[in-house]
């Protein structure tokens, strides 16, 4: 459950609903999944190594940071 990033983990964050998951990693990607069952819901991988992940207020946006 939860596989997908290809280096370690950095960030993690619940949506505030509980719903979801945000997840940055140094392989460059910020991830988002399914809480309930761990599926994929969105991959963004035009990133440099991420350091901290957070969602909006409204839950419908994702900040990401980091550096190399």
């Amino acid at each position: 459950m939860y596989s997908g990033h290809t280096d370690n983990v950095r960030a993690v964050v619940w949506s505030l609903d509980g719903k979801h998951i945000a997840s940055g990693s140094a392989d460059w990607t910020v991830q988002v999944w399914d809480a309930a069952n761990g599926s994929h819901g969105l991959i963004y991988n035009e990133h440099d190594e991420v350091s901290a992940v957070a969602w909006s207020p409204d839950g419908k946006h994702i900040a990401s940071s980091g550096g190399v």
